[in-house]
């Protein structure tokens, strides 16, 4: 996420980098100078989305339908001025930026302890000052931008490269994000969106060439300048007695100045006395504690270099030669298959298949999850057998020859992240076995259009209950499937939680946003905020499978808008676990009670057949108050394990649990 401090450097220190503009009158002058082609805006939305999401709710799963309403008035505030937008999402944790990306989820589990103590004491949402990303936000704003019928974007590399390119290539009136390394690649202008008023278009518009006035350096030294003060590629580790040695020598020292603002502008002293060439950098990397990778600083320069850009720090006949990371290590070899991940991937149409085809490797960060519950495990360890069957349709190898481990990402309680899990595919329980990838993607007709479905309902194992799905509306159907896969893996759950879970996806179906809004929540069950969290990422599970399967559904009824509100399952875990009626429970709504009793004899009934019985067991009031952190239990991580994994079952509650194991070829 750019260079550490320098943001706010030039907020507080250069005010003549920052300079108000209107976007309407840039749109016009756009116009003006260029009639034959509209004013695009080119969207950095990872940096974007915590702006976006202004719902009052955050903590509970997420306010869907509130955050529909929000995108699709920023969006028209835009068209309404003739702006385009067209929005970038990082598709893809490049391999160089992985060890930055592991320290920010490891920040983030802090982050999140502290809000559940916070909801534990307190029994309510913490300020917006504690705001952290609600699960999945990210991955659901792609789909609902699509949905709001806009351009979306999902990068093969790093975001901010792809969106730095595209804004110098397509001559676009500027960049929309919150970054600082916009202020390092020679690009389009950079405008915040921390800074912007919707209502008006005015924003603010950070200045490279004022920067370059304010530090002595020009647009060249400006890569050079990010490098040696940290970034993505460049660990900040390695730079200490090298910021040292430029402060003693620095003549613009001011004690006023913090620390870091002192190093940027003693590191901007030195590099400006450097003469702009390839041997001035190899001197820098040999001053440099480097250890084994001495291209360190010569790979972060280049970096920044756009495609058809040169650099002096570089030799000349090297122009930025990024490619992505799954160009180079290609698991898929089928190339129709291949290639209709990967446009799928672009156009934000599928979900992680690309990367489990291209590289074997998938990741998915934070959720809102307490490491005291020692009831609940980790999203990551409930969806992981569903996950091991998808990986199976993807990759194919019981073909013929020996599966290849997917390598997983995932942060959960109790994995330090230092290496990838290897993970292994498990054949889903397919009656006559799985399609292979072309049928599922290609083939036509009503019989594959049938094994599509069976397919994706055995990932969940539940293939047997296939007509009883296809009789229920279609995001119903899809809520049915994730959870009873919910109830039979996670033996905690209750008959109180699976009320709770019944009557919000009825009750959702009439609500609209502004009614939504308006629920008023008395208090906040930190076991219904993991729930939530819990649910939602389940969905991210259902795209993945549906992605993998050839689409059996339509991605949009897959949407957490379709299924889901955070504050009106709050509302119904609670009157469910202080015993509600079923008559409050659904709002008085007398046309709920038998589609309430159908729901809940399809699950129960799938449940029992696996050998799960839901019993009850209501918490009342009785709000988890404890700080004891779980004990971390190895038998969670059965990374190997070819069989269907069985349930989490606590040992201390009479319920029942078990699964079949899978249809395995012999």
């Amino acid at each position: 996420m750019g260079v550490r401090g320098l943001q706010g450097f030039v907020e507080k220190v250069c005010p003549d980098v920052c300079a108000s503009v209107d976007l309407k009158e840039m749109a016009e002058k756009h116009r003006t100078n260029h009639p034959n082609f509209p004013p695009v805006i080119v969207v950095d939305a990872m940096s974007c989305v915590k702006y976006w999401y202004t719902a009052e709710s955050w903590v509970c799963g997420g306010q869907w339908r509130e955050y529909l309403v929000s995108l699709d008035h920023f969006i028209k505030a835009f068209m309404a001025a003739g702006i385009k937008l067209v929005f970038y999402f990082d598709g893809v944790v490049e391999k160089k930026k992985r060890d930055e990306w592991i320290k920010r989820r490891m920040k983030n589990n802090e982050e999140i302890a502290r809000i559940f103590q916070f909801i534990k004491t307190h029994r309510k949402q913490p300020g917006r000052e504690m705001f952290t990303a609600i699960s999945a936000l990210p991955t659901f704003t792609r789909y609902a931008l699509k949905l709001l019928g806009q351009e979306t974007v999902c990068t093969l590399q790093e975001a901010d490269f792809e969106v730095a390119a595209y804004g110098l290539q397509h001559n676009c009136i500027g960049i929309l994000g919150q970054d600082s390394d916009y202020l390092i690649y020679n690009t389009c202008p950079y405008f915040s969106i921390e800074k912007l008023h919707l209502d008006r278009l005015v924003t603010v518009m950070y200045s490279r060439e004022a920067l370059c006035r304010a530090l002595g350096l020009s647009l060249t030294h400006l890569p050079l300048f990010a490098c040696l003060l940290g970034n993505d590629v460049v660990p900040e580790n390695l730079l200490e007695g090298f910021w040292q040695k430029c402060l003693i020598i620095s003549r613009r020292k001011n004690n006023r100045y913090s620390r870091r603002t002192n190093i940027l502008i003693a590191v901007a002293d030195y590099i400006s006395k450097v003469p702009c060439s390839y041997s001035s950098l190899k001197h820098l990397e040999e001053m440099l504690p480097l250890g084994s990778d001495k291209t360190l600083l010569y790979r972060g320069v280049e970096s920044y270099l756009l495609p058809g850009q040169q650099s002096p720090w570089v030799p000349p006949s090297v122009t930025n030669c990024q490619i992505s990371l799954q160009q180079q290590t290609v698991v898929c070899q089928d190339k129709e298959i291949f290639q209709l991940a990967k446009e799928q991937h672009i156009q934000s149409e599928n979900y992680t298949v690309f990367n489990i085809l291209s590289n074997g490797e998938i990741d998915c960060s934070n959720s809102l999850e307490d490491e005291c519950d020692t009831e609940i495990p980790g999203q990551a360890l409930i969806y992981r057998p569903a996950r091991q069957h998808i990986y199976s349709v993807l990759l194919e190898s019981g073909k013929g020859g020996a599966y290849p481990l997917v390598k997983e990402w995932f942060v959960y309680f109790g994995n330090p992240l230092q290496q990838p899990e290897l993970i292994q595919p498990v054949e889903p329980p397919v009656p006559g076995g799985t399609p292979d990838l072309k049928t599922l993607w290609f083939a036509k007709g009503p019989d594959v259009e049938k094994q599509r479905y069976g397919t994706f309902l055995a990932c969940f194992h539940l293939q047997d209950r296939m007509e009883e799905l296809q009789a229920l509306e279609v995001p119903v159907a899809a809520f049915c499937c994730l959870l009873t896969y919910l109830m039979m893996q996670v033996s905690s759950l209750s008959l109180e939680d699976l009320n709770a879970f019944v009557a919000l996806i009825l009750c959702l179906k009439g609500k609209s946003a502004a009614q939504l809004a308006g629920l008023q929540l008395a208090q906040v069950d930190s076991r219904a905020v993991q729930l939530g969290a819990v649910f939602v990422r389940g969905l991210t599970t259902l795209l993945m499978a549906n992605s993998a399967c050839g689409f059996p559904f339509r991605m949009n009824d897959l949407m957490p808008w379709e299924a889901f509100d955070g504050k009106l399952f709050q509302v119904k875990y609670q009157q469910s676990h202080q015993g509600c009626s079923v008559e409050e429970l659904l709002e008085s709504n007398e046309s709920l009670y038998a589609p309430f009793q159908n729901l809940k004899t399809l699950i129960c009934n799938a449940c029992m057949a696996k050998k799960r019985t839901i019993q009850s067991r209501p918490r009342g009031n009785g709000f988890i108050t404890g700080t004891q952190q779980r004990t971390f239990n190895p038998r969670f991580q059965q990374t190997h394990k070819r069989a269907f994994i069985p349930p989490y079952h606590n040992q201390t509650r009479e319920f029942l649990s078990g699964n079949p194991q899978p249809q395995g070829k012999k």
